[in-house]
């Protein structure tokens, strides 16, 4: 009995180590020797650097560099994500005029691999064998069941340090014969250093996405919120003063923030958005406009202050209105995918929805008051 109990232990012993290695090559680490597989590799391997480039997904890539004008590449990704993997080489950062190499397997065994050029995020503009780099020696190969390589060689004196990681939707890859691209999934972006082997967010997309984000909370949400609150909260006097100037003053310096880092990346790189820029300018103009506008500001009981509200009110909704459109402009010319357009115009119509909401109702308050005047101050000739 005791021998039988000592077996059953040594047993389950094994299962645990079997299975805790497997699961290792099957996720792979910079610290695991590459899987060997039936298909031999094309280049040399040994001199192989590895570095953990998306930790979120564990893609791992190997490189080396193999001649004068040739680079090696391991692209380690794993296949239980159900869905094409990518990796990008870009210019500056972004994905749009990149190169990317994909890879998938829907079935164990079974995979493809292709690479693209990204001229846009329309179907028509990513297309297929069409790159800026020149691949060569590629192929994919299917480590394990769950866990693939995508090993291809660039011809180039250096590669691009600028590199973009994918994963496309669960259950959908390129199919054959045409290889539409899927959307991505999640992406990420990174800088990477190939004779240390180290890597780093990508500092233009950060720079990129702090533009986006306190542009569009700066300039149009907080904004509307505030401006709501002027409008339709003037019963809880004088709360609803000091929360609209604080929002609005938050507005004010997000957006002004937000427009310093977009002058910023556009002297980075070196792009051409004289249009967003100059709408940027007058939005702050603008914006300046009210801040002066509230230093300013008359007595109630002063004779100009209907004169004053007309321009405090309407410099206001002109400037929502252009922060508005050039946020949907910076989308577009940022090449963001439908995701944030989606986004940003759902919070445009919601508020919007609230504000036709709160207008109405209180259109209909004043109307019952207006009612309720006349009949007190009506008085019967026959009474």
């Amino acid at each position: 009995m005791k021998l039988t109990h000592l077996c059953q232990c040594q047993i389950l012993m094994f299962i645990i180590l079997y299975s805790s290695s497997t699961f290792v090559n099957a996720q792979d680490s910079c610290s695991s020797k590459l899987v060997q597989t039936q298909f031999p590799f094309p280049f040399d391997t040994g001199s192989l650097q590895c570095s953990l480039v998306w930790p979120t997904h564990n893609f791992i890539l190997r490189y080396a560099k193999a001649s004068s004008d040739v680079w090696s590449f391991v692209f380690s990704i794993p296949l239980d994500i159900k869905a094409y993997a990518a990796i990008g080489f870009s210019k500056d950062g972004s994905m749009v005029g990149s190169s990317a190499i994909v890879g998938w397997m829907p079935t164990p065994g079974a995979g493809g691999m292709q690479w693209y050029y990204l001229g846009g995020k329309s179907e028509k503009e990513v297309i297929r064998n069409k790159v800026d780099i020149y691949v060569m020696n590629a192929s994919f190969v299917p480590a394990t069941d769950s866990l693939g390589y995508l090993i291809f060689q660039l011809k180039t004196t250096q590669p691009s340090t600028n590199l973009l990681f994918a994963i496309g939707p669960k259950g959908r890859f390129p199919d054959y014969p045409d290889y539409v691209l899927p959307q991505h999934a999640d992406q990420t972006s990174i800088t990477i250093d190939y004779n240390k082997g180290a890597t780093a967010g990508n500092s233009d997309l950060n720079l990129r996405r702090s533009h986006g984000v306190l542009n569009i909370m700066g300039w149009s949400i907080l904004m509307i919120i505030g401006s709501m609150i002027a409008r339709y909260s003037k019963q809880w006097d004088p709360i609803w003063f000091y929360l609209h100037a604080s929002i609005q003053t938050f507005g004010f310096v997000a957006g002004v923030i937000g427009i310093l880092c977009g002058l910023v990346l556009s002297k980075k790189l070196d792009s051409k958005v004289t249009n967003h820029k100059n709408i940027a300018i007058l939005i702050i103009l603008l914006g300046i406009l009210q801040v002066l506008a509230v230093v300013i500001r008359p007595g109630k009981e002063s004779k100009i202050r209907k004169y004053w509200n007309w321009y405090h009110h309407n410099v206001g909704r002109i400037l929502i209105i252009f922060g508005v459109l050039n946020t949907f402009y910076g989308l577009h010319l940022g090449g963001e995918g439908s995701k944030w357009f989606i986004a940003y115009g759902v919070t445009i119509a919601v508020l919007l929805i609230i504000a036709v909401v709160l207008e109405i109702r209180m259109w209909i308050i004043a109307r019952k008051q207006t009612q309720s005047k006349d009949s007190s101050s009506f008085t019967n000739p026959w009474s």
